[in-house]
């Protein structure tokens, strides 16, 4: 587990604007893996409008990026994942404005969920209203026991604006959605594991980083995969849900022959003959 990357990380007040998000492109046997840390720590990873064009051009330069296999989202700021909307800003910005801002925020997490590649959200600490949201665009969860999560927007009189309102629903129930969004319930990472929200709980340790370390693993169950099937697979189930069965499986059988034709198919089908790994290069 010692050998396992981890960032350098700032807990002082005066992190610089452009290190607000960190991008690691991960080396050895983690290549193809791609962190993006939160590291706002003297707001809680708050959804500021720096931090969120900040997401909007990382998740741009990305979904473009052949090289790139899977997605890490994390903290590198101890207990917290993201508290949602930075207020203070908020509180500071016209009408318009906030406007404007949830506009963008909606925007880029959306973008965030359109990526091609596979995307997991490691919750190590806090993930309140936005950071939630964020969350919930990424493929798959894991969490930290010890991790509190929610839509709590409610308390505040407004309602989850990127996304969590139709997100929510789709991973947990439209019932029970509206439930955790009506009463603003925060739940530990034991209860999310139990209602779906997440899909793999475990506990703390001692460096704050479970769900980091989880998510890593994972991500290395993706990378022997021929790269082409894991981008075609992701969109097939995606477009999939929102349409009925006979629909979703024309969309499944167009995407199938999108890997038909490819050199990746080749490799993979002569590896399987000669009973050695394939050697993928994402053609």
């Amino acid at each position: 587990a010692a050998a396992l990357p981890s960032a350098r990380r700032s807990y002082g007040s005066q992190v610089k604007e452009e290190e607000e998000l960190r991008v690691r492109y991960l080396d050895d046997e983690h290549k193809g893996i791609v962190v993006l840390g939160l590291n706002r720590s003297h707001a809680k990873n708050a959804l500021s409008k720096n931090l969120v064009k900040m997401m909007s051009k990382a998740v741009d330069a990305l979904k473009s990026d052949k090289k790139v296999r899977t997605v890490v989202f994390r903290s590198e700021v101890p207990g917290i994942f993201c508290a949602g909307a930075d207020l203070k800003e908020r509180a500071k910005m016209h009408s318009s404005e906030v406007s404007s801002f949830v506009s963008r925020a909606r925007a880029t997490i959306n973008e965030l969920a359109n990526l091609p590649v596979p995307t997991i959200a490691a919750i190590d600490g806090t993930a309140l209203g936005g950071g939630l949201e964020l969350a919930l665009a990424c493929d798959i969860r894991v969490a930290a026991s010890s991790a509190k999560m929610g839509l709590v927007e409610t308390k505040l009189a407004i309602i989850p604006g990127a996304g969590g309102t139709q997100r929510l629903p789709r991973t947990i129930g439209v019932s029970l959605a509206k439930e955790l969004i009506f009463s603003a319930r925060i739940v530990d990472g034991e209860e999310a594991k139990s209602i779906g929200l997440i899909s793999h709980v475990v506990e703390q340790n001692e460096a704050g980083d479970a769900a980091y370390r989880r998510a890593l693993a994972l991500a290395r169950e993706f990378l022997p995969q021929g790269p082409v099937a894991m981008r075609v697979a992701k969109l097939a189930i995606n477009q999939g849900m929102e349409v009925d069965l006979v629909t979703g499986l024309a969309i499944e059988e167009a995407c199938y022959a999108q890997t038909i034709p490819t050199k990746d198919r080749i490799e993979g089908l002569l590896a399987f003959k000669e009973k050695r790994p394939p050697r993928y290069k994402g053609e």
